[in-house]
């Protein structure tokens, strides 16, 4: 089911974005790798978009994780104060069940294991789990470093924390078992944040963008870029509002869905490959160091 056209954006917005970096709550960082202005033999695909559907989303949602599970979406909130854990009606938008984070927590990527659902918090590297039925809190957990964007591929939890590099934790322990480095013809690509895994592969929001790398999990090779930067039309960007940052996938419909920090719309989405011709539409790469 992989599909939309849309105009890119140059860089520079991504630079003047460093010095909001308080209120997206992450650590400061190299800006991400952005796909090559021109096509080089045995690039990966480059993908646009065709909208479906489109949904109401809070507005006040710093959307930090998405998951979609049988028929609700669950979304996991940051900021100081502001963190929490919710179940959303698809259709309206509407919040079901809110379980607020303690107030020095930044909450960040969550996932559905099992009956439980697992919520990373940004920088003190604790972890919650909750009960999938009641969201009722179960225990927590630590892991190192900072905590971004989770999902698993049904072994393993995936935890990105805004490297070029995705660890793997034990689901029952959450101990770290292993760990992936994802480059595009061999250059590290950072600013990875949410996750979600998707038939096979994992797709992760780059930071300060509004764009999605696909990668394998096995080799951590980058195997497509999808540009997302015209999604949100430009009357809804208003003050306040930030990034697309929140990727769910319905395996049963093969439905994508995709939104954004404080974004007042969740976007059904195809992916529809991108002509070679239109490459050079693209960002000149910024590299890691």
């Amino acid at each position: 089911m992989l599909a939309s056209g849309s105009q890119s954006r140059s860089p520079l917005p991504l630079l003047l974005a460093f010095s909001g970096l308080a209120l997206a709550g992450c650590s400061l960082l190299p800006p991400p790798v952005l796909p090559p202005s021109t096509p080089t033999p045995g690039a990966p695909p480059f993908y646009t978009y065709r909208v479906i559907r489109t949904y109401p989303h809070d507005p006040d949602a710093f959307t930090q994780g998405l998951v979609f599970h049988q028929g609700s979406l669950y979304e996991g909130t940051g900021l100081i104060g502001e963190s929490t854990l919710r179940k959303v009606e698809l259709e309206s938008g509407a919040v079901l069940e809110r379980l607020s984070l303690p107030p020095e927590q930044f909450g960040e990527g969550i996932a559905i294991y099992g009956d439980r659902v697992i919520q990373l918090t940004l920088s003190s590297g604790t972890g919650y789990v909750y009960d999938l039925g009641s969201l009722r809190r179960l225990s927590t957990f630590g892991y190192s470093g900072e905590g971004w964007g989770l999902t698993h591929d049904g072994r393993r939890l995936i935890l990105s924390d805004g490297t070029a590099t995705l660890r793997f934790l034990d689901p029952e322990s959450f101990g770290e078992i292993g760990q992936l480095s994802v480059t595009d013809r061999g250059q590290p690509v950072g600013g990875l944040n949410e996750l979600e895994f998707v038939e096979g592969e994992i797709f992760a929001n780059l930071w300060l963008t509004d764009r999605v790398v696909r990668i394998s999990p096995e080799t951590g090779e980058v195997v497509g870029w999808i540009d997302l930067a015209s999604l949100l039309p430009p009357e809804d960007r208003g003050p306040g509002v930030d990034v697309l940052n929140g990727i769910a996938y319905d395996s049963a419909r093969e439905r994508l869905f995709v939104t954004g920090k404080r974004w007042p719309t969740l976007f059904e989405i195809e992916l529809v490959l991108e002509a070679e011709a239109t490459h050079s539409d693209w960002p000149q790469p910024l590299l890691l160091d």
